[in-house]
């Protein structure tokens, strides 16, 4: 076998063990609903023709940007789910929002967003007025039930403290702003706190 004849050949076993790998990456991903960050976002309908159009820049930044964003969804998601099913249980009511449990100015507030919303002819965001609450105010609902959350949660001082930087590192993720590689890792320093109140 001459040198030229042996280089072929290992260029496409490397080739196919390549693609078996990819292969396997994407057959696992797609079992358990993981993205690897391996395959290409594929971009459809009306998105395919304009999304080309954006600065190539702007798009890196959404990419990266787009991963703070689905860690900050799951975290606030659930942190509204927690309370929820919280005060569903403290009551044994589905609609404790009407009940004390949520400070009167906090209701006041919610029920502006929702007709300002209402009024601006698109449609709601939500059914729950929960999901109308800013960070500082779910903080709010948490503290003044700390006889239901007192429980789950070690510290009303660390409660407020990791909601309040919770509620910093939104404001950039919310508004279209790169994250800066130092609040990238107070978000994930953060997160970790979060889940520590519950340990």
């Amino acid at each position: 076998m001459t040198k030229t004849t042996e280089a072929l050949e290992r260029i496409k076993a490397f080739g196919m063990t390549n693609q078996m790998l990819t292969g396997d990456l994407t057959r696992i991903a797609a079992e358990y609903n993981y993205d690897f960050g391996h395959s290409e976002k594929s971009v459809s309908g009306l998105d395919a023709a304009y999304y080309p159009q954006f600065a190539s820049d702007i798009r890196a930044e959404a990419s990266y940007m787009a991963r703070h964003y689905e860690v900050f969804y799951c975290l606030e998601a659930s942190i509204r789910r927690m309370i929820s099913d919280g005060l569903t249980t403290a009551t044994g009511q589905e609609d404790w929002w009407e009940t004390d449990c949520v400070p009167s100015h906090i209701k006041q507030e919610v029920a502006s967003r929702i007709k300002a919303e209402i009024d601006s002819g698109v449609t709601r965001r939500s059914m729950e007025e929960l999901d109308y609450t800013t960070f500082g105010e779910l903080s709010q609902v948490i503290i003044a039930n700390w006889q239901v959350f007192g429980g789950p949660l070690n510290s009303k001082k660390a409660v407020e403290r990791v909601m309040a930087n919770l509620n910093s590192l939104r404001n950039p993720i919310a508004h279209c702003s790169p994250l800066a590689e130092d609040e990238a890792l107070r978000l994930s320093l953060t997160m970790r706190d979060w889940f520590r109140l519950m340990e």
